[in-house]
């Protein structure tokens, strides 16, 4: 606290923060575990001063102040250090002698919180707990006319393809002429989302992989996951894992020296390249990693000095149009893999999304459309692009689907649907949605760290410090005392058991259907909504 007399504009108390710490005098034993623990250290062990009235006996005893001296917990005030709701001190704490709680008065913190000139940057999704998504029923229940299905019993072919997929007569016309057929993959509907080595932490990222592994080669499924950007680590390059793993290249190309020169030592192919062009939280941005995260291991990684800001730049700086930047990228990518691998673009949910799509059409290289909605979370979106841009991705996935049912080409290009999928826990319910809106697959990236990991952030702005490294779980972290809380065999688990139960769930959603041996793409006559506008628009039943 600023001294009486000496105030500042940031100068606050613990009123006026988001968080206040709630501390038992009486069953705190001063360990300091809470104050050793605390990511933000807004904590701190103090020495407290209590004054107390001495209360005359006699008349000739004066009355007086008796000053006691005793230890405990002090709050930090300033906006850098203030509390974020986490919870670690609570889990921490042997006696239950502390937690923090949700203030009850207006948060004037957020008036505070830019300082330096520096806006304030969060990890997480808007805080807007609203979804169409979550509004959709799956009302085509086939009883009678076409037998449901035991989604118990039934054997279900829960699998999508990623690739481009030609007519027959294409098909039979490439052959002949070039002998070179488009790449695909049978993967499975569920890819995990970008999110790059450096923005989790390293403990994080081997859990996920191994996780991953473990789904593909004991269970069966063919599970992906997306690198993001920034590359990945040289053994995994090198091992036969790299099958499962779709590697990202985006703006600042950060890790591809590394990849390509990986390349004559690859024992298998990765599942595919996706280049990013945009994402969903930040909409025409490029993304940031923060000096605080850029340590030794990182910066040898991606080619770049220790211990600096990594930004990308908002857009592939040699391209300069949509036809050069979609079909020259595509087209360089192919080649490194000898046309082995599939390719595809991942932008953001847009009103010009469709005049990329239009531009994939043309392009025989094109495995894909990869697009990412509004509600999408990152570490490195700035809160004004988070809460104020982009486009929701149910809308605009539908009028892709749409574009490419009038052009005779839905069958062809598959589309892929992220941001804000599973916002609520609705998972599997959010994805079969988007499915049968027209989507081929789903990508999802939070709902990971969220069950895989026990992620503390939430739509209240609680914790939320992905971007500075000093996530409380040590999933976001390039710390190794905050990385080591973090089991990569456990994250394997949880995430096993998520893959597990999303697939029975989605079983649940398919088998009224009495579809088994495909996805329902497209098969918008299954849903319906008790919104008229949102009914019109995506141009499904409107049920009340």
């Amino acid at each position: 606290m600023e001294p009486m007399g000496r105030l500042t504009p940031s100068a606050l108390s613990t009123k006026d923060l988001p968080w206040q710490i709630l501390w038992n005098k009486e069953k705190c034993t001063l360990c300091g575990s809470c104050a050793a623990v605390c990511p933000v250290r807004a904590i701190d062990l103090g020495v407290h001063r209590k004054r107390t009235l001495q209360v005359p006996v006699g008349l000739e005893t004066r009355s007086g102040n008796l000053v006691s001296i005793y230890h405990g917990i002090d709050q930090r005030t300033d906006p850098a250090h203030a509390c974020m709701g986490c919870g670690m001190c609570t889990m921490v704490c042997p006696n239950g002698a502390i937690a923090p709680m949700r203030s009850n008065e207006i948060d004037k913190l957020r008036f505070h919180i830019n300082q330096n000139g520096e806006p304030r940057r969060r990890g997480g999704r808007r805080n807007n707990p609203d979804s169409v998504l979550d509004k959709i029923k799956f009302v085509r229940i086939s009883m009678l006319t076409d037998p449901a299905l035991d989604a118990g019993r039934h054997e279900f072919e829960l699998r999508t393809l990623l690739g481009r997929v030609l007519p027959p007569d294409e098909m039979l016309k490439v052959s002949r002429e070039s002998g070179w057929m488009p790449p695909v993959r049978e993967i499975y509907p569920l890819v995990i989302g970008s999110m790059s080595f450096g923005a989790l932490s390293p403990n994080m990222w081997e859990g996920l992989q191994m996780g991953v592994t473990y789904l593909n080669e004991e269970l069966g499924m063919p599970v992906r996951i997306c690198t993001g950007e920034g590359g990945c680590p040289p053994r995994l390059l090198k091992s036969r894992f790299i099958k499962y793993v779709i590697l990202q290249i985006a703006s600042g190309y950060f890790g591809w020296d590394e990849i390509i020169h990986s390349l004559p030592q690859m024992k298998e192919d990765p599942c595919a390249i996706e280049i990013k062009y945009g994402q969903g939280a930040k909409p025409g941005d490029g993304g940031l990693l923060m000096w605080y995260k850029v340590n030794k291991l990182i910066a040898a990684i991606r080619g770049v000095p220790q211990g600096i800001s990594l930004p990308s730049p908002p857009t592939h700086q040699t391209k300069y149009s949509i036809e050069e930047a979609v079909a020259k990228m595509i087209q360089s990518m192919s080649m490194a893999w000898g046309f082995r691998v599939p390719v595809y673009p991942k932008i953001s949910a847009t009103s010009t999304a469709m005049a990329v799509l239009n531009n994939l059409t043309r392009n025989p290289y094109a495995a894909g459309l990869a697009i990412d909605g509004e509600d999408g979370g990152t570490g490195a979106a700035y809160n004004v692009s988070m809460d104020h841009m982009g486009h929701p991705i149910a809308s605009n996935l539908r009028d892709a689907y749409l574009t490419l049912v009038k052009l005779g080409k839905q069958n062809e290009i598959p589309l892929f649907a992220g941001g804000g999928v599973g916002k609520n826990g609705n998972l599997a319910a959010n994805a079969a949605a988007l499915i049968m809106l027209g989507a081929s697959g789903v990508q999802t990236g939070k709902y990971v760290m969220q069950a895989a990991a026990g992620c503390l952030g939430s739509e209240s702005d609680r914790c939320n410090v992905c971007n500075i490294g000093v996530c409380p779980k040590g999933i976001t972290s390039q710390d190794p005392r905050l990385d080591r809380r973090l089991d990569p065999e456990k994250v394997a688990e949880r995430l096993v058991d998520m893959y597990v139960s999303f697939n029975t769930e989605l079983k649940k959603i398919v088998a009224p259907l009495g579809r088994s041996t495909s996805l329902p793409i497209g098969m918008s006559d299954a849903l319906g909504i008790s919104d008229a506008d949102a009914a019109r628009r995506l141009n499904i039943k409107y049920v009340l």
